[in-house]
């Protein structure tokens, strides 16, 4: 259930970003049982870390403390619409609600004039359209090699796996 003081608190941890250098305001927490469990900036220039998005970083910064990688009765407050890459990790994570106050048009509205910067908008749409898309149709190049081989590895950690937790026939 929606509550208004942890959207407050995710919009002043984001305004207090604008003084932080090479932090932007993209702030996001995660609740359990009403606590903040977790809580990220966006720290992508600082830790030169493309990932490090605010609702990744609240993710990770909950799943150390919770000691899980489940997160599925937990809410995320953002003080954006995610991103696609957001989006994934949020649904790997297994998160219950998403609670979020601007979208990504404002977003692009307001950084318009940042165009020709590091802080120059990531283009959700493209990311959306690049996603979607079968691997030959990305404008990164894909190229498959030692399919085989690789694959193998997978089934290797699914058998050890399968004895480990006792679903072995």
């Amino acid at each position: 259930m929606y509550e208004s003081r942890f959207m407050d608190y995710v919009i002043g941890l984001s305004r207090k970003a604008i003084d932080q250098p090479g932090t932007q305001p993209f702030g996001a927490i995660l609740v359990k049982n009403g606590e903040i469990v977790g809580e990220g900036l966006n720290h992508e220039l600082v830790h030169h870390d493309p990932t490090a998005h605010g609702e990744i970083e609240a993710i990770r910064d909950a799943c150390r403390r919770l000691a899980t990688t489940a997160l599925n009765d937990c809410d995320l407050y953002a003080i954006g619409e995610p991103c696609p890459m957001c989006t994934v990790a949020i649904r790997l994570a297994g998160v219950r609600h998403v609670f979020y106050g601007a979208t990504h048009n404002d977003a692009l509205e307001a950084y318009q004039c940042l165009a020709d910067t590091p802080y120059a908008d990531i283009g959700v749409e493209a990311l959306r359209v690049e996603a979607s898309v079968p691997v030959d149709q990305r404008s990164i190049p894909y190229s498959q090699h030692s399919a085989t081989a690789c694959a193998e590895v997978y089934f290797e950690w699914s058998d050890d796996m399968q004895k480990k937790l006792g679903l072995a026939p």
